[in-house]
């Protein structure tokens, strides 16, 4: 049965659209199984859209599509976080963010408002960033478990940082699959790293672990370089 939902202006990616990994979990947290969820358009913020099974749409146009997935790429030991260092990019290689309001990890967003999740390198790791996370109740259900879409929301943005792209870009499709409930207001990492690049296309892995190490989901993702380093608002 096709159900009505909005993507509210809060959960933003770039400026003008939704954000990719919130977008993503529209439809894939509503299956059990692993789902890659593909973005075929920007989507659109404040109006009503139609999650139909498998796709998202709005009106006749496919916004995400929802096919079944195996996500298993080979986990590290969950990472000790730092600080950045002074000299470390903010995002990708960028020393600027192209996205300052993203839902994730944009650090213009208030605490408890965005994720603000600011991944950063880990030394010796052979690409990976990581960043300690710990959910906000605002977060959670009512049995204190974080919703799925947010997990889906976490697990989209610390991949891109770990690209190391040199100019914006924006997730494409994200594939996820949940191991174990994840707590509000407990201490979590979120790790990524990256897997391989084709010219602007970016592969990645990533992993939310909690206080203790385990795995509680893991993604796969696609970045593709924006054509046009100023497209959908970003930050130049």
């Amino acid at each position: 049965m096709a159900v009505s939902v909005t993507i509210e202006p809060r959960f933003n990616g770039p400026p003008e659209s939704g954000h990719g990994g919130y977008s993503c979990g529209l439809l894939g947290a509503s299956f059990e199984a692993p789902m890659a969820v593909s973005l075929r358009v920007p989507p659109p913020l404040s109006r009503p859209l139609t999650v139909d099974g498998d796709r998202l749409l709005d009106g006749d146009t496919l916004v995400a599509a929802a096919t079944p997935a195996e996500v298993a790429p080979a986990l590290p030991p969950m990472p000790a976080t730092a600080p950045p260092a002074p000299d470390d990019p903010v995002y990708g290689e960028l020393h600027e963010h192209p996205f300052p309001t993203c839902f994730a990890c944009g650090p213009d967003r208030a605490p408890g408002d965005g994720l603000r999740i600011f991944a950063a390198r880990i030394a010796g790791g052979d690409g990976m960033v990581a960043a300690p996370w710990t959910p906000d109740p605002n977060l959670a259900g009512a049995d204190g478990n974080v919703e799925p879409i947010f997990v889906w929301a976490a697990l989209d943005c610390p991949t891109g940082h770990a690209c190391a792209i040199e100019t914006p870009a924006v997730l494409a499709r994200l594939a996820l699959r949940r191991l174990a409930p994840v707590r509000a207001g407990e201490p979590h990492v979120v790790a990524a790293w990256p897997l391989h690049r084709d010219g602007r296309k970016h592969h990645a892995a990533g992993c939310l672990y909690d206080a203790a190490g385990t795995p509680l989901a893991v993604s796969v993702s696609l970045w593709i370089e924006l054509r046009h380093p100023g497209a959908l608002g970003a930050r130049v």
